[in-house]
């Protein structure tokens, strides 16, 4: 009986390291090679097919030098302010949301008993790094579980070993999603500025960084307050980013 048990926990094994291997040798070749597409892209453009009946896909791959460093400063500023610093994982982002969605649930919990009224789930923030948001992006399924997270730290670890600040930052921008079936940094100056992601101003580009946490939603609500009050507060910061 514990033969064959052995025998699939071995197989199984097998199959994880090669998948791992495979992995790796994916990253490896991104320090010369674009990749044309993300898991994250193709699974969106399967959902839109399947529910519009057409492919709708906007995507084009620029070189760093053609995306404004405005853009590059506005996204740093807005998504991971440390980005040149730390390797992969900003730690203590991600105890500051841990708190943050602690507060939340309890807030969520205690307001039913004094209000008598149901409420929303809470919100729930994460303190993912730009580098995480790339290895979950790339290669990964969009479910949430432990197993999961578990392997998007090690693929942020082999991203941050591999690749250099620059060009996983240069990856993140041309791989991001910006609106419904619009991917990438010159996709989205064309759709939303009619322009090149080189001529973008301090201001479009804090437009556009203020989008990423989720920007299908906000693409309905292009001039809503919090996205121009947002937006200013990110092109404030945008003067004290380092670039890689």
């Amino acid at each position: 009986m514990l033969k064959p048990l052995v025998k699939w926990l071995i197989l199984l094994l097998a199959g994880v390291v090669l998948l791992q291997l495979a992995w790796l040798v994916r990253i490896a070749l991104m320090t010369a090679i674009d990749p044309q597409s993300t898991a994250f892209q193709r699974s969106e453009a399967w959902r839109i097919q399947r529910v519009t009946g057409e492919l709708r896909w906007t995507h084009q791959w620029v070189g760093y030098a053609d995306i404004s460093d405005n853009l590059k400063r506005a996204v740093i500023a807005s998504e991971d302010g440390g980005f040149v610093d730390h390797g992969g994982v900003d730690w203590d982002a991600i105890d500051g949301a841990c708190r943050r969605n602690e507060k939340s649930e309890a807030k969520a919990s205690a307001a039913p008993a004094k209000s008598g009224k149901p409420v929303r789930a809470p919100k729930i923030v994460g303190g993912s790094t730009i580098t995480q948001q790339l290895a979950k992006n790339l290669l990964l399924s969009g479910e949430r579980n432990l197993t999961r997270k578990a392997q998007e730290l090690v693929l942020t670890m082999a991203l941050e070993a591999f690749l250099s600040k620059e060009r996983v930052l240069e990856i993140y921008l041309n791989s991001v999603e910006w609106g419904e079936g619009v991917f990438g940094a010159e996709a989205a100056s064309q759709h939303y500025f009619k322009k090149p992601a080189k001529s973008l101003t301090a201001y479009e580009a804090a437009r556009l960084a203020v989008m990423l946490p989720a920007p299908k939603r906000y693409e309905k609500t292009p001039r809503s307050a919090y996205l121009s009050g947002r937006a200013q507060t990110i092109a404030t910061r945008m003067g004290d980013v380092e670039l890689p």
